[in-house]
């Protein structure tokens, strides 16, 4: 289990991790298909989630860098790069999120 930031409004889902030095949890970035890591100071991981939250890929970006499409993913989750391992996720497992009102 992990803690879960979601980027609500469409400034939020802009800005992701931009000019954050860390983080400890994760942010799910909803009705997103692609990320980039320009202007990031640490690598991370890249979940890409369909539509009932399976992980359709997984990848580890390096910052400056831009993310090819995922045309299935609905949503992303960005985490420290590593966090993906830590928490055993791989391509096909189903996330439970569970969102505070």
């Amino acid at each position: 289990m992990a803690s879960l930031e979601v980027a609500r409004t469409r400034s939020e889902r802009r800005r992701g991790l931009l000019g954050r030095d860390d983080l400890t949890g994760a942010l799910l970035i909803e009705r997103c298909r692609c990320v980039h890591t320009f202007g990031m100071s640490f690598g991370i991981d890249v979940l890409y989630l369909d539509r009932q939250r399976r992980v359709v890929d997984l990848v580890r970006m390096p910052p400056g860098r831009i993310g090819r499409p995922r045309l299935s993913a609905r949503s992303v989750i960005e985490a420290r790069a590593g966090a993906s391992e830590r928490w055993g996720l791989a391509v096909g497992d189903t996330l439970d999120v569970r969102l505070d009102a």
